[in-house]
This record gives C-alpha cells, structure tokens and sequence, in this order.
C-alpha cells in the first residue's frame, strides 16, 4: 500500500484517494474513505455520486504517478479529456464508506493520449463504471 499523495500532485482538499493498494502494468486499484466532513458532503455527510468521476480520474493519475516514479521522475499534471457513460447505481457514496476504484489501461500512444475503463466498488459490489479519456504530455 502506498499513500496517494506521494503519486499525485494534488493535495488536500482536492486530494479524494487515500491510498494505492495495487499496481500493475495495465492498471491500478486505489481507496478512498468518504469523510463526512469534507467540503463536498451533502446533509447527510456523503459524497454526491458525480465525484465518481475524479476519484477515476484520480486512480489513473497514480497510475501515472507510480510509472513516472518508477523512472525516478515526478508525478506531473494530466488532463481529464472526456468520459463515456457513466453510470452510478446510487445517488451518493455512503458517508464513512471505504470505496475502491480501479483503473485499467484499454490505450495509450506516444502522444500521451490514453483510455481507461474504470470502476467504483462499495462493499465487494460495482457501484459505477466509466470509460476515462486522459492525456499526460510533455508541458511546451
């Protein structure tokens, strides 16, 4: 297990994942604990299901993070390009709930352009799926 904020450039509050538990060459699985007291709870303390999308987005970031560290190389910025049908079985993510997201690589070229299918588990269950566009390229 490795905690998140050493692979991503993001750092509290925006930071959502909490830790790494699994690398491999075509993908990650990442944790998230949804804290009731977070800038984004609703009344009830959860988190909207919306965010589903950044903690994909998040886990393919660590991904890129542990690949870049691996090099010796720091994590950098990526860009979000787009999403394919996301979807949530639940309005929110329960607060107090440990979340798994996984992330794995379907493409990925030279340009730094790639694609993701990502997944959200709650309690052994799948609770949203996306496909994630991404780019991670050289700053001009």
């Amino acid at each position: 297990m490795r905690p998140a904020e050493d692979l991503l450039v993001h750092r509290p509050p925006m930071l959502l994942l909490d830790a790494v538990l699994d690398h491999r060459r075509d993908g990650i699985l990442a944790r998230a604990r949804v804290d009731p007291g977070a800038w984004y709870a609703d009344a009830r303390g959860a988190m909207p299901a919306w965010f589903g999308l950044e903690l994909m987005a998040q886990a393919i970031a660590a991904y890129g993070g542990l690949n870049r560290r691996a090099q010796d190389r720091e994590p950098r910025l990526g860009y979000l390009l787009g999403t394919r049908a996301y979807t949530c079985t639940l309005p929110a993510f329960p607060a107090g709930s440990e979340l798994g997201i996984h992330a794995e690589l379907k493409y990925l070229d030279d340009s730094g352009l790639s694609a993701f299918a990502c997944g959200i588990t709650l309690d052994g269950e799948e609770v949203a799926t996306a496909i994630l566009k991404t780019f991670e390229g050289e700053r001009p």
